[in-house]
């Protein structure tokens, strides 16, 4: 069965992008749960935050790790496995009486989500070769609408009907895409056989590293100033907010609309110089922040949406790059899985050093700033690896 489609998109590739969407509702939903999931567990704060921690770590540090064994030629049953195993854990997670068995299967649905993400984006990439691009901006575009509208309605939900409500809508919308991709999914291309020795060489490839350390340097930056938002547009002088609610809704419309515009110019521009203009221009909407934040606290929707459009939309050129780069050895996907862990790495960096800074009683502006400049010395480092590639 040939899995390409006249069109730029497959169909299927809606599909995958439909699990994201679970995917990145999982992946964030926990935090708002924490209040009743403290309750219900009689656990302190610090306890319940573990879960999102464990989810965190499985996501971060196992995925990878079951990709690089997942055999080449099994590409399909893998992604199907993956998602299976998302959905079983998010049932499994609402039906826990039990802390310590919610926290195994946090864990276990960390890893489901990180190998799915992964195959499934190597897949969308298999499934529209002529718009690979556009392909994989359809699956962060689902997995950034996931946190920027899931999230909200799952804790509505869970409000309304108690914290495990929400872990059932993920597993229905996971369900929902299983069942489609058991029929729809065609049998993916991979090679027959991939050393495991072999795959590891993607640690040592200069193209692949400069690439996952753009994308670490950008987490930080990105992710990590997202930690602090609320306390820098709270602060009296950058407009003393008293709820951060439509600001964080700016930012994530603009990582949705991000996710899904860059696609079309991925297909066009080469990935390495569109990575340098989304890292500089990361820098300026972080760098101008504070400014704009003091002049009038309603102009800085502008940097916040633009930031979160330019940090969404990173990862669309940066994972086609990988795929591009490792297509000759046939582990793209492993490549990505180790991308996605950089992000998660970025993002705590950035939130522990963030509140190291707070504890320090540093400057709130400090914060803006300093992310700016990370993502500026990646934006350094992607220009030279510009030059330096001739690309």
């Amino acid at each position: 069965m040939s899995f390409k489609s006249t069109s730029s998109v497959s169909p299927t590739v809606y599909l995958i992008a439909l699990g994201a969407f679970a995917l990145g509702m999982a992946s964030y939903v926990t935090a708002g749960l924490i209040p009743m999931i403290e309750q219900a567990f009689s656990v302190s704060t610090g306890v319940a935050a573990q879960l999102v921690t464990a989810f965190t770590l499985a996501y971060g540090i196992g995925s990878p790790v079951v990709v690089a064994l997942l055999p080449g030629n099994r590409q399909r049953n893998g992604l199907l496995a993956a998602l299976g195993l998302f959905v079983i854990s998010n049932a499994a997670s609402a039906l826990s009486t039990d802390f310590l068995w919610l926290l195994i299967f946090r864990a276990l649905a960390g890893v489901g989500s990180g190998v799915y993400l992964a195959v499934g984006i190597s897949a969308a990439a298999m499934l529209s070769p002529a718009g690979r691009g556009k392909a994989i901006a359809v699956i962060m575009g689902g997995m950034a609408a996931g946190t920027v509208l899931g999230v909200p309605i799952g804790l509505i939900l869970a409000e309304k009907l108690g914290w495990p409500s929400a872990f059932w809508l993920v597993t229905l919308l996971g369900a929902i895409s299983l069942t489609g991709l058991f029929w729809r999914l065609p049998e993916l291309s991979g090679s027959e056989f991939i050393p495991l020795r072999r795959k590891l060489s993607v640690l040592v490839d200069g193209q692949v590293t400069v690439i996952l350390s753009v994308s670490l340097l950008a987490a930080i930056a990105s992710l990590g100033m997202y930690t602090f938002l609320a306390p820098l547009m709270s602060a009296p002088e950058y407009g003393g907010v008293k709820s951060i609610t439509p600001f964080l809704w700016v930012w994530g419309i603009g990582g949705v609309a991000g996710s899904f515009l860059v696609g079309p110019m991925a297909d066009r521009i080469k990935g390495p110089r569109m990575t340098l203009f989304i890292m500089l221009t990361l820098a300026l909407s972080l760098a101008v922040l504070p400014l704009i934040a003091f002049w009038s606290v309603w102009l800085a929707m502008v940097p916040i949406l633009i930031w979160g459009a330019v940090g969404w939309a990173l990862q669309v050129p940066q994972n086609n790059q990988l795929l591009h780069v490792r297509e000759s050895q046939g582990d793209g996907n492993l490549a990505v899985a180790l991308n996605e862990s950089a992000l998660y790495l970025g993002s705590a960096i950035g939130a522990a050093v963030g509140g190291l800074a707070l504890a320090l009683s540093l400057p709130i502006w400090l914060l803006p700033v300093g992310a700016a400049i990370i993502a500026a010395i990646g934006a350094l480092l992607q220009f030279i690896s510009v030059r330096k590639n001739v690309l």
